[in-house]
């Protein structure tokens, strides 16, 4: 009888799991599964596979695209994350100030963050023009020649950055806001008894405490964008000098999946994107002993 009971229990468990089980199996194991069988296949979508064992891989190692692509991937994510971290730790600071109207200035940091990839391009795409764009403007009128912006490989890279901080730093702010107000206010009101400054406080007190916080931030951060795409695929001017030259990673799979029909070549550029991330991501839960601090510690 407790047999039956409990089969009917784990009856009706996997009725209302399978759904959710089916489309995980279906969209996301079994492709991830196909690509790396075809990372080892030579396809072009038209004939059947055919195996070549690890031949995309070394030409992969040879091909300098690739390479171009990653030293482009890691300038982006080098200019980009420190200056989010940065940038978003000190909009959450003011955003955390207790003063009327913030509710207003905490909605509107946060819009641009629900915004679509394609309507941001557009925006900054006026913005960076070189002939009337409000950045140009600007520089004119402290007697400063601005650049083609997002005609060359390099300032388009620039642009993309100041793009997507200023797409981002919102949601970064409200990451960090959460933690802020997470800490109690016990540990300043302590530290104030003591004699400590503002300073002190910020330096012993919410740094360590926001230090989880921070490592969260750190670890979406460089997920996201080492697969860095919408940016480079919309915001530079076409059949430019930067359209033609400016890729990453995840342009070149997207190129050669859809543009070239190498789908092998493809896949293996996946995994290899993968492969990076994980690496990535697995030294820094290694060093984050070092640095991250749990009140429960």
């Amino acid at each position: 009888m407790t047999w039956n009971s409990g089969f009917q229990k784990w009856k009706w468990v996997a009725v209302f799991l399978a759904p959710s089980l089916i489309g995980l199996l279906v969209f996301i194991v079994y492709p991830i599964i196909a690509s790396l069988w075809l990372a080892f296949q030579d396809w072009n979508m038209l004939s059947a596979p055919k195996f070549i064992g690890l031949a995309n891989f070394q030409e992969l190692l040879q091909d300098q695209d690739f390479w171009r692509a990653l030293r482009y991937t890691l300038t982006f994510v080098v200019l980009y994350v420190p200056s989010v971290f940065v940038i978003g730790l000190g909009l959450a600071l003011l955003l955390n100030q207790k003063v009327r109207g913030m509710i207003i200035v905490r909605t509107s940091t946060f819009l641009p963050v629900v915004a679509s990839w394609v309507v941001v391009s557009l925006i900054w795409k006026w913005i960076f023009n070189p002939s009337y764009g409000l950045i140009n403007y600007g520089l004119a009128l402290l007697g400063i020649q601005g650049p083609d912006w997002l005609f060359q490989p390099q300032t388009a890279l620039y642009a993309m950055v100041i793009t997507s901080i200023w797409k981002d730093v919102g949601y970064i702010a409200l990451l960090y806001l959460g933690g802020l107000q997470s800490i109690s206010e016990t540990y300043y009101e302590a530290a104030q008894i003591d004699g400590a400054g503002r300073w002190r406080s910020f330096r012993s007190i919410t740094l360590p405490l926001l230090s989880p916080t921070m490592f969260f931030v750190a670890i979406t951060l460089l997920i996201n964008y080492f697969q860095l795409f919408e940016q480079v695929w919309l915001m530079p001017m076409t059949d430019s000098a930067a359209d033609r030259q400016l890729r990453v990673i995840v342009t070149e799979v997207v190129r050669n999946a859809f543009s070239y029909n190498r789908m092998g070549y493809a896949s293996a550029l996946s995994w290899v994107l993968f492969i990076l991330i994980f690496i990535i991501t697995f030294v820094q839960f290694r060093l984050q002993k070092r640095w991250v601090y749990y009140e429960s510690q």
